[in-house]
């Protein structure tokens, strides 16, 4: 048996001092989790303040600080990784100030353990992790809320496993949109590139060959020499209004009415308005059911997914539905009647609000609709690639039996 002293955090927020007779630290700190507490130092009694591996950042800030990639913000996967990391060590019997420096130490980004070791200095000054990760800037609103509730019932390890998942199931539906539509976008841009060296160097060329021999040209000869001439006339123009349309469109997405229409637009759209549709429907399952699993209020939850949306569209809708709910309506009869999600939502939440297992509901349809996605995404995948090469081969044939007609005709 041994002497422990630690420092703990109750549900309301208070802090304890005091000392444990247990086995080992790992004894003592589940003592102290057993009464709800979080434990935020454990050191042996006999052992230094100072010479405790928990008690201080110094030596991280000053492994850190030359570093000349500490200017770099942390990405979305360092954050996820962090969280998986304290909370895995939370679960081994570590306390919050331990597992924080171990998570900087290991951290691979400086930027990122500058956020833990300053959110580790807060703490031992007296905040709570949920203030110190909000002033950080660089955790999401429900990851804050997450930590919250932690926190107030001592489950901090699990809410904290939790966010981190979703995290993870979040960058895993938007790696999964892009590297559906990447490869087709890289073949349409190439395709484009090519076709515009074609029109612009290799034909003018081929049009100089045939003017002196003082022929005729076939029709699909001439439609092709007329484009090419057509194309050195206006490039510039077209080039100018290429990137004014771009730099309009920009300025449209900033201007908040502008960019609450092109996101309704977007949603309108033929076969990617249904998978945005769908993609928007699976997050908002998946967040809001795991926020009420955690203990977080219908009311808080719908204002965390307001902002975490990223079509205005859809997150002005979430702020009626909310609206809606604060005024003692239900969370199903707004959602049924916008149909701004896929109707299945507005349907499952009645019978969820109704048998009172809403969270568990939005569970199974948010795999329902991510598994939807995925083949909705290799579906459309699976139809642009071909149609991409079908209007690459046909540009390159047009330009290629233009030139060989021509040399045929010049010939007879």
């Amino acid at each position: 048996m041994g002497v422990f002293e630690f420092e703990a955090c109750d549900p309301s927020g208070g802090r304890h001092k005091g000392r444990l007779d247990a086995e080992s630290s790992s004894a003592a700190a589940g003592v102290l989790r057993a009464r709800g507490w979080i434990v935020l130092a454990m050191r042996a009694a006999s052992t230094s303040r100072n010479q405790s591996s928990a008690a201080g950042f110094g030596p991280v800030i000053a492994q850190r600080t030359w570093n000349p990639l500490s200017w770099l913000p942390p990405s979305g996967t360092d954050i996820e990784l962090s969280l998986q990391q304290i909370a895995s060590m939370l679960r081994s019997g570590m306390t919050l100030s331990a597992a924080m420096r171990t998570a900087a130490e290991q951290s691979s980004k400086p930027s990122m353990a500058k956020i833990w070791i300053e959110a580790g200095e807060r703490i031992q000054s007296g905040a709570t992790l949920a203030d110190a990760l909000q002033h950080s800037k660089r955790f999401p609103e429900f990851i804050i809320q997450l930590v919250k509730v932690g926190e107030a019932s001592g489950t901090l390890d699990l809410v904290l496993t939790r966010g981190s998942e979703q995290l993870e199931r979040a960058r895993t539906l938007k790696w999964t949109l892009l590297n559906a539509l990447m490869y087709p976008a890289i073949v349409f841009l190439m395709a484009l590139g090519v076709a515009a060296y074609m029109l612009l160097s290799l034909i003018p060329k081929l049009q100089k060959f045939l003017a002196g021999r003082n022929k005729k040209l076939p029709a699909i000869t001439q439609a092709l020499l007329d484009i090419s001439t057509w194309l050195h006339v206006y490039a510039p123009y077209i080039a100018v209004g290429t990137v004014a349309a771009i730099i309009a469109f920009l300025a449209l997405r900033r201007w908040p009415p502008g960019r609450l229409f092109l996101d309704r637009w977007a949603l309108r759209l033929p076969l990617i308005g249904g998978i945005l549709r769908t993609g928007a429907t699976a997050s908002f399952a998946r967040t809001l059911g795991m926020l009420l699993e955690s203990g977080i209020t219908l009311v808080t939850g719908l204002g965390i997914l307001e902002g975490l949306l990223p079509n205005k569209a859809l997150s002005q809708h979430v702020a009626d539905v909310r609206e809606s709910v604060i005024g003692g309506g239900t969370l199903s009869e707004p959602l049924t009647r916008a149909r701004l999600f896929v109707p299945m939502l507005g349907r499952v939440t009645a019978v969820g609000e109704s048998t009172g297992t809403l969270d568990v509901v939005l569970a199974e349809t948010a795999v329902f609709h991510e598994k939807r996605l995925a083949a909705s995404v290799r579906w459309l995948s699976a139809i642009v690639e071909p149609a991409i090469i079908v209007i690459v081969g046909g540009i390159v044939g047009f330009v290629y039996v233009a030139f060989f007609v021509a040399l045929y005709s010049i010939a007879g």
